[in-house]
């Protein structure tokens, strides 16, 4: 199946979603950066990135600062070529200290349905071990596991 391209409907937008999150998941910084364009423009949180080379390189700290990332995704608006998710993520440092990060995003897509705008805000809320609520294997949610608002997040 081809990769939803825009204008969206809400069920390209769903399974554009999902694609999302099935590559940050991976974990893969390359594999993840051909979702965007090769001058795709990021903002993530107060960090700017410009282009697929600064979206690896932003990648590959993030997911060595974030370990046991795991990652969960929900539409929350679309139009023509933009779209609006939620997210939650959980994650430990190198000491053991894990965290639930919440955001949103804005995404703006061109033609083939590559990503040129993605503008990220997020907050960490620092949670026991015994309340992480994600624990699948490392990799895709499996697609029995519950979304965001299934779980009440």
């Amino acid at each position: 199946m081809a990769a939803p391209v825009p204008p969206f409907t809400h069920e390209s937008a769903v399974q554009k979603v999902r694609l999302a999150e099935d590559g940050w998941n991976s974990r893969d910084p390359a594999k993840v950066a051909l979702a965007y364009t090769v001058d795709t423009q990021w903002r993530n949180r107060a960090e700017f990135a410009s282009g697929r080379d600064e979206v690896i390189a932003f990648l590959t700290r993030k997911w060595k600062k974030e370990q046991e990332y795991r990652l969960i995704k929900e539409l929350w608006a679309f139009t023509g070529d933009r779209i609006a998710v939620r997210f939650a993520y959980e994650w430990h440092d190198d000491s053991g200290n894990w965290f639930r990060s919440y955001g949103n995003e804005n995404w703006e897509f061109d033609a083939k349905g590559e990503m040129h705008h993605r503008y990220a805000c997020i907050n960490d809320l620092p949670i026991a071990e015994s309340e992480r609520k994600f624990h699948w294997p490392q990799g895709r949610r499996p697609d029995d596991h519950p979304g965001l608002s299934d779980l009440g997040l």
